[in-house]
């Protein structure tokens, strides 16, 4: 008896995804839309002070890199069709930006775990991140207080960090970020 044929999801196209509704967060992986949760309290603090940190570097150098944070689009790929929402994100070539979203990869990106679906940022999103030459991947996970570090060039691929340590962001020459510090503001 052949095996019982499952439903495939509808695959949609950049057109679609434009007409989607604003006001829901989502994300297409291979074509398909996957909706995003609402973040917490404690997600938006730790993003709001790490996109401080990184930003006011950015401003003291004047360099050529912006930051941005969710809900703001990345298209990896149109066919298939992938675009993500980082949680925070650092684009240095500015060709890359239009009005809609970072079409290509970000230099640097940082997702915030959500307790719903970790394995979205442990699993998936390291994929597609490695995959699609993202340089420096980072994972915030709140509950568990680690950092875990991928940097995709010299080899280098995952290190971890409890929440007292002090980080370097590898595509910057001196940008430490003490998260000792966030987490005795945020009392985590």
């Amino acid at each position: 008896m052949p095996p019982a044929l499952q439903p495939q999801p509808e695959v949609i196209t950049l057109e679609q995804y434009e007409a989607l509704p604003d006001e829901k967060r989502m994300e297409v992986f291979d074509g398909t839309v996957y909706e995003m949760a609402s973040p917490s309290q404690i997600h938006q603090s730790i993003s709001m002070q790490l996109s401080t940190v990184i930003n006011n570097y950015i401003l003291r150098k004047k360099g050529p890199c912006s930051i941005f944070s969710a809900p703001f689009d990345v298209k990896l790929s149109d066919s298939p069709l992938i675009i993500v929402q980082p949680d925070i994100m650092v684009v240095c070539d500015k060709n890359k930006l239009d009005e809609k979203r970072c079409n290509g990869a970000p230099d640097f990106i940082i997702e915030i775990v959500s307790p719903a679906n970790p394995s979205d940022d442990y699993i998936r999103k390291l994929y597609y991140y490695k995959n699609y030459e993202v340089r420096e991947y980072w994972i915030v996970d709140p509950r568990r207080k680690v950092i875990t570090v991928n940097y995709f060039e010299n080899n280098i691929v995952s290190v971890q960090y409890p929440f007292d340590s002090v980080i370097k962001v590898n595509i910057f020459d001196d940008l430490l970020i003490n998260f000792s510090d966030i987490a005795d503001l945020l009392n985590i």
